[in-house]
């Protein structure tokens, strides 16, 4: 009888692990400085060192799916969804500037789940007060003639359900850990409490209200020229150098494969299973890769 006896490893070449440690940095500063913007280490050192207590901690899920890099693939899915709302998008298309400024737009998306979910509770309290004051002055008439405002908690409970709904969905096939059944009710009730402070009167507190919840939405959505012009910008036309576009085009592809098919229809973005399937697999090891450059000793773990 014949005995296979294991390998040797292949020892790594010279300077292989320094090599390493430069592409781990090279990707976490790179992505950080889009996401959170070239002063993200003074945000960071605000949200991560300041003392005084915190709405959540290390064991709730929100801390965790919060700092997974599938918030990346979910932040791109949460705006498609959020675009075919005709009122909410005329708020966006009239007075955030997505296309003006797009990074600004997602450095401050980013800022406001960070210290939400991670800085102290005076911090979460003043920018939540911050954003309120804002909503009220955003207001104005969508091309079909009806009236809007950002304050409005009908919108704003829209935007939340998105949000809550693409980050959860996304983190339970790209993330690390996906949640339990019990820790995603968790995760929707923790972000909950975040949206009734910002003005959403009896956000979804389960899983299955957050599915309610959106399919209540329906009736009122579609899609228009805003959104047509919001959807080819965040999958044709991102505002990216031509050597991040492809590692771009590979989380857009994942968040698109994890839209309802309802969503997707109403998007013109059609299912084909076969290609699906790839973009999952595609978008699965982006998010790997972004999480092992982010996760390295010297890194925050956090992506905001």
């Amino acid at each position: 009888m014949s005995v296979s006896l294991p390998r040797p490893p292949i020892p790594a070449p010279p300077g292989y692990g320094w090599a390493r440690d430069a592409l781990r940095r090279r990707i976490a500063t790179a992505v950080r400085d889009r996401v959170a913007g070239k002063d993200r280490q003074q945000a960071e050192d605000r949200i991560w060192r300041s003392p005084g207590q915190r709405w959540f901690g290390p064991v709730d899920p929100i801390w965790r799916l919060h700092a997974d890099t599938s918030m990346f693939v979910g932040g791109i899915r949460a705006l498609l969804l959020q675009s075919l709302h005709p009122l909410a998008m005329a708020g966006v298309a009239g007075h955030s500037g997505f296309k003006g400024d797009p990074w600004g737009r997602l450095q401050r998306t980013s800022t406001f789940l960070a210290t939400t979910t991670y800085g102290t509770a005076a911090d979460a309290e003043r920018l939540l007060g911050r954003i309120r004051r804002v909503h009220e002055t955003v207001s104005g008439t969508a091309p079909d003639g009806r009236a809007y405002a950002a304050s409005d908690p009908h919108l704003l409970a829209w935007v939340h359900v998105a949000e809550a709904d693409s980050f959860l969905s996304t983190h339970q096939v790209f993330g690390a850990t996906p949640l339990t059944p019990d820790e995603a009710d968790t995760y929707v009730a923790q972000l909950g409490t975040v949206a009734a402070r910002l003005g959403v009167v009896d956000p979804p507190r389960t899983v299955a209200e957050l599915e309610g919840a959106l399919t209540a939405y329906r009736p009122e959505l579609s899609l228009t020229e805003a959104a047509i012009e919001a959807r080819d910008f965040l999958l044709w036309e991102p505002p990216l150098p031509l050597a991040a576009r492809g590692p771009y085009a590979v989380l857009a592809g994942g968040a698109v494969a994890t839209l309802q098919p309802w969503a997707r229809d109403l998007l013109g973005l059609p299912s084909v299973p076969p290609v699906d399937s790839v973009a999952r697999a595609a978008a699965r090891a982006a998010t790997a890769t972004m999480r092992w450059a982010m996760t390295h000793p010297s890194e925050t773990a956090s992506v905001g």
